[in-house]
Parts: C-alpha cells; sequence; structure tokens
C-alpha cells in the first residue's frame, strides 16, 4: 500500500527535518510527531505567533535543534537548510482578518519568506519542500466540493498570498527540478491551537469562553459550514508527502481535510454537548449572532480524492472525534 511504511528506523534516524513555524500550532503538532518516529529535527521560528512553551518538552532530545529566526532574512534559511532532507514549511501569518488590517506585512511573510525558503532549500539540495498552503485560494469559486484544479478569485490579500506560494513552488519544480507539494489546508484544530489573541481560530475561541461561561459570537446566521479538520489528519498528510515514492504525487497540491462539512451551528452543538459532560451549566449557555466576516466564503468543502489515490490518505478523524479529543486537551489545559 503505503512505500514509506518499508522504511527502516535506522534510515529515519539519518535523517533530518526542517519544520519552519516549530513553534506553532501546526509546527509543533508536527515536531512531536516525528521525534517520536525517531527523526531529526530542526525548528525555526521567530515566535511571533509561536509559543515557546509549545517547544519545551522537546528542548532536551538531542535529534531536536530550535533556530530563533525569521523567514524574511534569506541568510537566515540558507543557515536553516544546512543539511536538511525535507523542509515541512508552515511559517506564515495566518488569519483572513489580519490580512485585510495589514496585507503588507501578511505579504513580506507569507510571499517573500515562502520565495526565501524556495531559494534556500533549492540551493542546499533539500530532497523535497512540502509547504502548508491553504483552502482561501478557492476564493469565489462556489463549486462544491472543492478540487484541486477548479479555484476561483481571492477575496482576501492572505489568500492571494497562499495563492501565490503555490505558484513560485510550480515554477520552481519546472525550472529548478526541486520536488514540491502544497498541502491546501481546511479548517486545522486541535490541540495546542491558541484560543487567545484577535486572530484565534473558531474551535478554541467558543472552547474558551464557554468554559468561561461566556456567550460565543457567530458570524450571520450559523449556516456557513467549513471542512473541520482535526491535526492529526493533517500530521498524516504531511508524513505522507514527505515520504511518498509515487513519482505522479510530487509538484501538485492536495486539499488537506476530511471531506465533510458541519455549520457552525452545528459545530456550537457538538461543542457544547461535549463541554457539557465536564460542565453541566455550558448546555445552557447563549449563542450571539453578529454580522458575516469580510472575506469569509459561505460554504467549504473538500474533495480527498487526489490525496487517496496518489498518496494513500485515510483521514482518521471526523468532526466529532476531533472535537472530544480536543476538547479534552482544552480542559486539561485551560
Amino acid at each position: 500500500m503505503l512505500n514509506y511504511i518499508f522504511i527502516t528506523k535506522d534510515i529515519m534516524n539519518n535523517r533530518h527535518i526542517l519544520i519552519t513555524g516549530g513553534a506553532g500550532f501546526i509546527g509543533s503538532n508536527l515536531t512531536e510527531h516525528f521525534l517520536k518516529k525517531g527523526y531529526k529535527v530542526t525548528c525555526l521560528d521567530n515566535f511571533a505567533t509561536g509559543h515557546k512553551h509549545n517547544i519545551e518538552p522537546f528542548m532536551q532530545n538531542s535529534n531536536y535543534r530550535l533556530i530563533e529566526g525569521d523567514i524574511r532574512s534569506l541568510e537566515t534559511c540558507k543557515q536553516a537548510v544546512e543539511g536538511i532532507d525535507y523542509v515541512l514549511h508552515q511559517a506564515a501569518l495566518g488569519s483572513v482578518p489580519r490580512s485585510i488590517k495589514d496585507p503588507i506585512t501578511s505579504n513580506d511573510v507569507n510571499v517573500s519568506g515562502f520565495l526565501n525558503m524556495l531559494v534556500a532549500a533549492r540551493d542546499a539540495g533539500v530532497k523535497r519542500f512540502v509547504y502548508a498552503a491553504s483552502s482561501s485560494t478557492y476564493g469565489d469559486s462556489e463549486s462544491l466540493p472543492k478540487v484541486e484544479d477548479v479555484i476561483g478569485r481571492p477575496l482576501s490579500p492572505y489568500a492571494i498570498t497562499k495563492y501565490v506560494n503555490e505558484l513560485y513552488a510550480d515554477v520552481f519544480s519546472k525550472t529548478y527540478g526541486i520536488e514540491t507539494i502544497g498541502l491546501r489546508y481546511f479548517n486545522v484544530f486541535g490541540r495546542r491551537q491558541d484560543p487567545n489573541g484577535a486572530y484565534a481560530a473558531v474551535i478554541p475561541l467558543f472552547v474558551k469562553q464557554l468554559i468561561n461561561h461566556q456567550s460565543p459570537t457567530i458570524n450571520g446566521t450559523g449556516d456557513y459550514s467549513r471542512d473541520f479538520t482535526y491535526i492529526d489528519n493533517v500530521i498524516q498528510m504531511n508524513e505522507l508527502a514527505m515520504l511518498t515514492t509515487n513519482p505522479n504525487a510530487v509538484n501538485t497540491v492536495y486539499n488537506t481535510a476530511v471531506g465533510d462539512r458541519t455549520t457552525l451551528n452545528q459545530l456550537i452543538s457538538h461543542l457544547k454537548d461535549i463541554l457539557s459532560q465536564h460542565d453541566s451549566q455550558i448546555a445552557d449557555i447563549e449563542i450571539i449572532h453578529g454580522p458575516n466576516r469580510a472575506g469569509d466564503i459561505p460554504h467549504s468543502l473538500a474533495s480527498i480524492d487526489k490525496a487517496k489515490k496518489n498518496l494513500g490518505y485515510e483521514p482518521t478523524h471526523a468532526i466529532r472525534a476531533g472535537l472530544e479529543e480536543a476538547v479534552k486537551w482544552y480542559v486539561d489545559n485551560l
């Protein structure tokens, strides 16, 4: 089935991964996963959105190295890729609202920083460059499910930056021969996702508010839907993309999702139900509805057929199972 499962642990121990944004939500989960498998992992992070407490458990691991630096520095990127076999590029400034408020910084990090990493990886002879793309690339396309080769016009500066990443990766693959794979993340959630700050994602924000007996605010009527994707599915996709030996699987992009959609009203219902098992008062908390948010698309649902066919992807967590694990983590850590 999957060629990579036959790779021995001794070979793995000799492989070195660079995870940019390695102190962030997704990056720290990837770090934990690959360290447990015996890989050497270097983390590059400037802690603009990542947190040192996310990587504290790894600091005493002899296979772990931290470089505190910014991908907007080409020299820093070149230092980070020395001796690296694979790059898992997670570093970015996320959030549609953030990009609308400050498009210049989002572009500097997400486009210029991405290009720096591509150049550094090319010059260092990195085997493969796997990067975090985004479902925002589908823009105003109304077709469902979202299929990789059918996109619309971007609806935010953030979406533009992530689409430009895909264009640069494609050009570098064709021009320089570096293998690239983009993973279009669909609303990733799970352990270590930050519930604080102005740009907190909806699930950790709602969980935090409900735990504190505060009323969450849903943008709009709550009928907007998303393909919420648990972190373990994302880890699986990164590993498959990094290690695939299928020549037809590289130099392209893949939806990284579950292939199912949940409305915001359904999401809140799930969260209240799960959290009320820990605190019965949460079941009675009122939900507030506010205006729709600029740059948001009404519905998002991924086709994962391409990832299944080319990579052997099989998501392990649907929305309810992922929420139950995520809520347990938040209850234990908030």
